[in-house]
């Protein structure tokens, strides 16, 4: 276990933006594990791997990517550590990005389902006032701590290991029909 994590973290240090993809694609990974097998009680027979497959590269391809990029990103638009500087990087992640990435998400979501345009937008339609009011339920004190405890390049991690029952909640959402 102190090899993998000695590994882990010579990855983060070399190649952060890799080792943040694959952390989220993991972790994506496990929430829709969680979902199909606590939440829908799917049992292993009736496990669909390729919907956990799709979730891992989302994870890996866009929520990796995007989020860790938007973290530098936030980190530079709003300088210092203080809580005052946690609050405001809050209010922008939860008032800009959290809205756009969420619509992404479910886009991303239903088109690798195979939903056709218009059924997407009806499934965005459906799904997105809701999701994004069970956002704001949980994401800003987990975001105020995390810009004000963690170090950049640690923060997706962090994020996406209480982002597992998000991720759990996503995927049931997203993979609803």
């Amino acid at each position: 276990m102190a090899a993998l994590r000695r590994g882990c973290g010579r990855l983060l240090a070399r190649r952060p933006a890799a080792a943040q993809a694959l952390t989220a694609g993991a972790l994506m990974g496990a929430g829709d594990v969680i979902a199909q097998q606590l939440v829908e009680r799917r049992g292993w027979h009736g496990h669909h791997s390729s919907r956990t497959a799709k979730m891992v590269v989302i994870g890996c391809c866009f929520v990796g990517p995007v989020v860790g990029g938007w973290y530098r990103v936030l980190d530079r638009l709003v300088l210092g550590t203080t809580k005052a500087v946690a609050v405001k990087k809050m209010v922008l992640d939860q008032g800009a990005f959290a809205p756009c990435f969420l619509g992404c998400f479910l886009a991303i979501t239903g088109a690798m389902n195979g939903l056709s345009l218009q059924e997407n937008w009806a499934k965005i339609q459906q799904d997105y006032t809701a999701a994004l009011a069970t956002n704001y339920c949980i994401w800003p004190p987990v975001q105020v701590a995390n810009f004000y405890f963690v170090p950049l390049k640690h923060r997706l991690a962090v994020v996406q290991c209480v982002a597992i029952v998000w991720n759990c909640y996503l995927s049931w959402k997203a993979n609803r029909i």
